[in-house]
């Protein structure tokens, strides 16, 4: 089911809203009826089932709250890890261009290579295959790179050849931080919850309208249209790879762009 979503997904924010709305419409519906049927039986008791809706209602509020601030939480981890593994790289650039040797000098090269492959993961959409090649192209650039700094370290044990090393090893760690930030979307028992939850409130909904003889279609639409809106939005949110709301590469944009500098060693002044 969880694949079934997905696929929906792909096709867009609308096509997820759209399928949603329509389920809660037809669960409202199903309530309403059954809500009809039980009234003409007079084995309905519209007080209670109005206290037993009003408590799902606010139980789905809540839920609904949760998972919102659950997906606006991953969204900031996403944002946060593309702006620390640019800062990073960024460091670890500087930190080789500043050391006048060709195995730092090959390391700058690797991670100007490097940049364009992390912003390729970050734009990605949900494709196993293209993400695993991008991963793959990674993982050999950052092996390339730590070899050139193990045998500068080896031939320079100096603090110099040491603070590239760890700059080095910051880039490494922020790419691992930066994959599961990635990895990490919304758990799929809160999403199927959230889900499950609308459907038997609206169900629930209709089935009390239906006791009390009452149809209240449009303000059901407006009630149903802004639960939906909400949903997809926690989504969207939720998803890296799904929905038009995607994590910003423009920290590896701006580390390209610093990369254009070059390494410029200004002349000193004239001694007067």
């Amino acid at each position: 089911m969880t694949e079934f979503v997905i696929d929906i997904a792909r096709y867009g924010a609308l096509a997820f809203a759209a399928v949603l709305f329509v389920l809660q419409l037809l669960s409202r519906e199903i309530g309403h009826w059954l809500g009809r049927r039980t009234a003409v039986s007079g084995a309905g008791e519209p007080e209670g089932v109005g206290v037993i809706v009003g408590g799902m209602l606010g139980l789905l509020a809540f839920v609904l709250a949760l998972t919102l601030s659950f997906s606006s939480a991953r969204f900031q981890e996403r944002r946060d890890g593309t702006l620390a593994e640019a800062n990073a790289i960024g460091t670890a650039w500087l930190r080789a261009v500043a050391i006048d040797h060709p195995r730092s000098a090959e390391v700058a090269r690797l991670l100007e290579a490097y940049v364009p492959v992390r912003r390729d993961f970050v734009q990605a959409p949900l494709d196993t295959g293209r993400i695993a090649a991008i991963q793959a192209r990674s993982d050999a650039l950052q092996g390339e790179m730590w070899g050139h700094v193990s045998a500068l370290v080896r031939e320079r044990p100096d603090p110099v050849a040491a603070s590239l090393m760890a700059a080095v090893n910051d880039v490494i760690d922020q790419s691992a931080a930066e994959r599961l930030a990635f990895v990490t979307g919304m758990p799929p028992t809160l999403f199927w919850l959230l889900i499950g939850m609308t459907f038997a409130t609206m169900a629930g909904l209709g089935y009390q309208l239906g006791l009390r003889g009452m149809r209240l279609r449009l303000i059901s639409l407006v009630l149903i249209t802004m639960w939906t809106v909400v949903m997809t939005a926690i989504l969207d949110l939720g998803s890296p790879r799904l929905g038009s709301v995607r994590t910003s590469a423009a920290p590896y944009d701006w580390t390209m762009q610093g990369f254009a500098g070059g390494n410029r060693i200004p002349p000193l002044p004239a001694a007067r």
